[in-house]
């Protein structure tokens, strides 16, 4: 079994404290840094770019785990690994090819993710599965924090884990949406090893982060 892992989204963060936010997360026990990033025609919201990750990079010791809610995302791929992403995962509507995105991600040694909303159908990575490092399941339509948890994709986390069994590949599934103690729970117990959180990470148990990321990995 996959060792849990919890991945902070620094959405939630004070963006007036970045640099110091990250280096809380760190003290606290977080594995890696979620940063979502949204170019306001993908979805609909606009947050950083490079020269904010580039910066935020030189305050961590641990990986960056980039999001990119962009399309086109293809040309930008580069931009964001000289920036300083660890895994870089993308959503399949966000290119023209999908295979050639993922390779453009492994030829510049970073780890590629594929990222599926909640009415994206698993079918459209299948046939690349054997070189996705990462598969990032939506539990809310992506664009803004805090909001519902969606249930139902955590039958797409268990069809991806028996499928990961049966192939015996070694892709890590991870879940951001309104993850909270209680559904973190549910996530890991249908296969997911990443959980990203950001409101319950920062806000709960008056923002002992410690705290919180041992209680989200806890079953």
């Amino acid at each position: 079994m996959k060792k849990i892992k919890i991945s902070p989204s620094i959405l939630s963060a004070d963006f007036s404290e970045l640099g110091n936010e990250i280096k809380r997360l760190e003290k606290g026990g977080a594995d890696m840094i979620h940063v979502d990033v949204m170019d306001g025609h993908f979805v609909p919201n606009l947050t950083i770019g490079p020269p904010v990750i580039k910066a935020l990079k030189k305050n961590s010791k641990i990986p960056f785990d980039v999001h990119l809610m962009i399309s086109p995302v293809h040309k930008y791929i580069e931009d964001y690994s000289n920036a300083g992403a660890d895994i870089i995962t993308i959503h399949p509507e966000g290119t023209d090819n999908l295979k050639s995105s993922i390779l453009k991600i492994k030829e510049l040694n970073k780890k590629a993710g594929v990222s599926l909303n909640p009415e994206t159908n698993i079918d459209v990575i299948l046939n690349e599965l054997d070189k996705i490092d990462l598969i990032l399941i939506m539990s809310v339509n992506p664009g803004f924090g805090g909001q519902k948890f969606m249930p139902e994709v955590l039958a797409k986390i268990k069809e991806l884990k028996k499928i990961r069994d049966e192939r015996k590949l070694d892709f890590d599934i991870e879940i951001d949406g309104g993850i909270n103690f209680e559904n973190s729970k549910k996530a890991i117990e249908a296969g997911a090893n990443i959980l990203v959180s950001g409101t319950t990470v920062f806000k709960s148990n008056n923002g002992d982060i410690k705290k919180n990321i041992e209680l989200l990995k806890s079953k």
